[in-house]
């Protein structure tokens, strides 16, 4: 299996790309669900763009004790966090991606299930789908065929404490204050005589 890394700029262009590709398929939906915790900033950023009410779905497949990539049996919250009484009747899914497609296939069964929500229609879409997903999204900005495990740039806060980002921040900080500094940026003298 290969490994991709995706950048948040990646991450940015690859979620107004699906924000693009759901407006000119021509789907008037008036919804987002969101599956968290992958796909909750897609579906912040969407709910922006689009103005519609935003409900999450709390679902976890991957968990356990060392377990970071392997997926496990899929464990739903037991409702929608939402600010509005009733849910939609036309629902955009969306997801950070679909590996296996078990996820994103579960949340669609749960929703058209779901007792008090009176839903016409459902559309699913995520940013990237690999050629092991049982699922294909009707909206997606990537698909690879050789299924390669997927970096994202959030990763990195899964591993660090509190400590570790003090330490990350401090560091940082040091460096852009010494490249703003003339005394310690070389570049800043170049050319004077």
């Amino acid at each position: 299996m290969t490994d991709l890394y995706v950048t948040w700029d990646d991450y940015m262009d690859h979620t107004e790309r699906l924000a693009i590709k759901v407006h000119d398929h021509g789907y008037e939906f008036n919804q987002i669900v969101c599956i968290a915790k992958g796909g909750l900033r897609v579906g912040d950023i969407i709910q922006r763009i689009y103005d519609v009410p935003l409900a999450i779905m709390s679902v976890e497949s991957y968990h356990g004790d060392g377990v970071k990539n392997q997926q496990g049996s899929i464990v739903f919250g037991n409702s929608l966090a939402k600010t509005t009484p009733n849910l939609g009747n036309k629902v955009l899914l969306v997801d950070d991606l679909c590996d296996s497609g078990v996820t994103m296939e579960k949340c669609v069964k749960w929703l058209e299930h779901y007792h008090g929500f009176f839903i016409d229609e459902i559309k699913t879409g995520c940013l990237w789908v690999k050629g092991v997903s049982k699922f294909i999204p009707d909206y997606y900005v990537e698909y690879y065929e050789d299924s390669p495990w997927i970096h994202q740039p959030m990763e990195e806060y899964e591993n660090m404490g509190i400590t570790d980002l003090k330490t990350k921040v401090v560091l940082e900080s040091e460096a852009i204050r010494q490249q703003q500094d003339p005394r310690h940026n070389q570049s800043a003298f170049k050319g004077s005589a």
